[in-house]
């Protein structure tokens, strides 16, 4: 057995050190106490243990009132603060402005404040709310260039939407769900223009897409770019389930049933003097519902924009020169009519 005597030693010294002193202080073993690191604490010298100390007497400090003089200090010295750190251009920091400046900084601050709803999905869209531009009095300018509104959603396939901007190209969207740029039809109208928008802000080069209910909204991407250079094509041969719609009109040309109306789309194309691929489609479009010749055309197109009106070329993406002898538009770079 005398391989037990280290095991032996071992229980008596678990047992010294467990054992109660009744004269100490610590209610676990009995050891003396000293004052803990806790205000009304004690903590006892032997195992560490804290308890609260019976004695000790609460003392609250009242915190001093607020006074005019101190918070004067206090802002004062935040001041100080913002103006030597990165801040230090923040508006109300720099107080070397004139009146009039500070008037007209106070009227663009409340005007942003009531002006950044813009509409899109903050978790799947890097960018900012709606673009903000204001005209010389102060007065938010809309930065919307063109819409489609979902009228029935009784998609039934070759529904497409071109985006296009002389230069640039055109981006095609349609109703398909297994293309990368093509969207879904959901339960409603709203479900299908939320596909729609997310298909074209997640591949479009030119616009961004803001959803409002059935509706979309585009806006561009590049301030550079000319509004009235953009152009918005929708395709639905089966019936009218979408429109585009641009500068307050309709592009539908089935709706369409006056040589006035044909009038106010031709001069909304030609607004930037150029003839896009979809917008030579529209027109010819509208001159078959309308029964308008290329003759009758082609003088409106001089009479609105004359002979420097230009047409992009289908083939090359170059300007094609219009020859009114000849009621048609040449593309030197292809050497074919267009």
């Amino acid at each position: 057995m005398a391989g037990f005597g280290g095991l032996r030693k071992g229980k008596q010294a678990a047992k010294d050190n467990l054992s109660y002193t009744e004269d100490g202080d610590c209610p676990r073993c009995g050891g003396e106490a000293q004052n803990s690191t806790m205000a009304g604490y004690l903590r006892c010298v032997s195992c560490g243990h804290e308890w609260a100390d019976p004695n000790a007497t609460e003392v609250r400090k009242r915190p001093e009132p607020p006074t005019h003089r101190r918070d004067a200090e206090m802002i004062e010295q935040f001041k100080q603060e913002m103006a030597s750190g990165e801040l230090a251009n923040v508006l109300g920091i720099n107080k070397n402005l004139s009146g009039e400046q500070e008037q007209s900084l106070k009227r663009l601050e409340d005007k942003w404040m009531s002006g950044m709803q813009g509409h899109y999905n903050a978790a799947s869209e890097e960018r900012k709310p709606l673009m903000i531009s204001f005209d010389d009095d102060d007065n938010i300018l809309s930065t919307e260039v063109a819409a489609i509104t979902i009228v029935s959603n009784g998609f039934d396939g070759g529904e497409e939407i071109r985006l296009e901007y002389p230069g640039r190209g055109t981006e095609f969207y349609a109703y398909n769900e297994r293309s990368p740029t093509g969207w879904k039809r959901g339960p409603n109208a709203e479900t299908t223009a939320r596909s729609i928008a997310n298909v074209i802000n997640r591949s479009s080069k030119l616009v961004y897409a803001n959803i409002e209910g059935a509706r979309i909204s585009f806006e561009l991407k590049d301030n550079s770019l000319n509004a009235a250079s953009f152009v918005i094509f929708v395709d639905d041969p089966g019936g009218t389930d979408i429109v585009a719609e641009k500068g307050g009109v309709v592009l539908d040309h089935r709706d369409f049933s006056t040589i006035q109306d044909y009038r106010t789309v031709v001069e909304m194309v030609l607004e930037d003097g150029i003839i896009s691929p979809s917008e030579d489609q529209l027109l010819w479009a509208m001159r078959q519902q309308l029964n308008i010749d290329d003759a009758y055309h082609i003088q409106m197109v001089l009479d609105i924009c004359g002979e420097q009106t230009l047409k992009e070329c289908t083939n090359c993406g170059g300007m094609a020169e219009l020859y009114p002898e000849h009621a048609a538009w040449y593309c030197h770079h292809c050497e074919a009519w267009t």
